[in-house]
């Protein structure tokens, strides 16, 4: 049985990010991913020219600043992309319509409703509400339903109707002004994956799943692999989804495991296509926001321009067929079905917080208290990657204290 003093498992910027400041504290640190490649929501592809696109996550901002400093010492500088201005359009059935950016959104916007519920905005509290009561009750229930609901859907690729509004957006303090204020990295975002990977003193293992956790207190965490393997540790962080994290700790932190059961998901079908730049005669966008349909966002690699190509990323909800959704493709680009070749698909299972949701966040944090288990992942204080890297940085000072 291999033997070491943290182990993580979940490969994605969480795991990494928890397991990067192990590594850095000198200790013998191990990371297990169950997929072939480490990112899990930083999800690149690079064609055999070097072309790269996102299927996941695809925005960097200035005030990531936990990220930053982690991807500095790892060649971040070298790496570092600028993206340049895009736009918001929105999809009316397969036709993109007029405007784009703020002014897009006002058009679409019943101004007399808009006129009655602004003032509202004052003082409006989002604690304890959804997004739809929150966003609802400052712009109107129609204006919100037509149009500036499938906009924040597209934020998150699913139905952010229930989220609690306080999770959404964020403000954080500080900004790096040395850096650009929206960026990515030279071969996409799981570049930042990878750079935390190649820690010195972090060894990772890829394509092999965890299947079961145990602890005891004079031995440590034993943990199985689906390949008959086994694990020591005197640390454990489980960095998956919540329901297979709920599923890996019913042996070992029965409370915890319970409450993760209780988290809520939803799953997101991402299809991208690369077509020659000439092909497509889209205007350059950002990302596009479908109305009315399972399409939850057309997201582009327009913010760093190619001189031959352009890649669309559709995030669908699940149970689309998958010819259906090919066809969709091919209308909304204007391009013929059959030019659809090597495209890339990705399921994820995301997150899907509720308002109340951070009680459950408290239930969970005090049953691992005082364990040398630590929790982390994109549904604590929120979805974003700096979110889940100030989780990690917290949870390693817990669990790493004295290391």
């Amino acid at each position: 049985m291999r033997s070491v003093d943290t182990l993580v498992l979940g490969g994605g910027i969480s795991g990494l990010s928890i397991a990067a400041a192990s590594a850095r504290s000198g200790q013998r640190t191990l990371v297990v991913e169950a997929e072939p490649h480490v990112g899990g929501c930083l999800a690149s592809r690079r064609t055999a020219e070097g072309y790269w696109y996102e299927l996941g996550a695809h925005t960097c901002y200035n005030s990531y600043t936990g990220l930053i400093a982690l991807l500095e010492g790892r060649g971040l500088a070298k790496s570092l992309v600028q993206r340049v201005p895009t736009k918001l359009r929105f999809l009316e059935q397969d036709r993109m319509a007029p405007g784009a950016n703020m002014g897009a959104l006002m058009r679409r916007f019943n101004w007399l409703e808009l006129a009655l519920h602004a003032p509202r905005m004052i003082g409006a509290e989002k604690a304890g509400h959804s997004v739809r009561e929150y966003y609802s009750a400052i712009v109107g229930p129609r204006n919100y339903r037509d149009t500036l609901g499938p906009m924040l859907s597209a934020v998150p690729s699913q139905s952010a109707d229930d989220f609690p509004a306080s999770m959404l957006f964020k403000s954080r303090d500080g900004r790096r002004t040395d850096l650009p204020r929206s960026f990515t990295l030279d071969g996409g975002l799981q570049v930042a994956a990878e750079l935390l990977a190649s820690e010195p003193g972090l060894d990772v293992i890829t394509g092999v799943r965890a299947t079961g956790v145990q602890h005891d207190a004079q031995r440590g965490f034993s943990v199985s692999l689906a390949n008959g393997d086994s694990i020591s540790a005197a640390r454990l962080a489980i960095a998956t989804n919540p329901s297979a994290a709920a599923i890996l700790l019913q042996g070992a932190a029965p409370d915890a495991a319970r409450t993760l059961a209780r988290i809520e998901e939803a799953a997101v079908d991402s299809m991208a296509v690369v077509l020659p730049l000439a092909r497509v005669r889209w205007p350059v966008t950002m990302f596009a926001v479908p109305l009315g349909d399972g399409l939850h966002a057309v997201v582009t690699r327009d913010s760093v321009p190619d001189e031959r190509y352009r890649a669309f990323t559709f995030h669908f909800a699940p149970g689309l067929d998958r010819e259906l959704r090919l066809a969709r493709m091919a209308v909304v680009l204007g391009v013929p079905r059959d030019e659809l070749r090597d495209v890339a698909e990705r399921r994820v299972v995301l997150p899907s917080p509720v308002v109340g949701h951070e009680r459950l966040v408290a239930q969970l944090d005090a049953a691992i208290v005082g364990r040398p288990l630590a929790v982390v992942g994109n549904y604590f204080d929120g979805l974003a990657i700096e979110d889940c890297v100030q989780r990690a940085r917290r949870e390693w000072a817990r669990i790493g204290a004295g290391s």
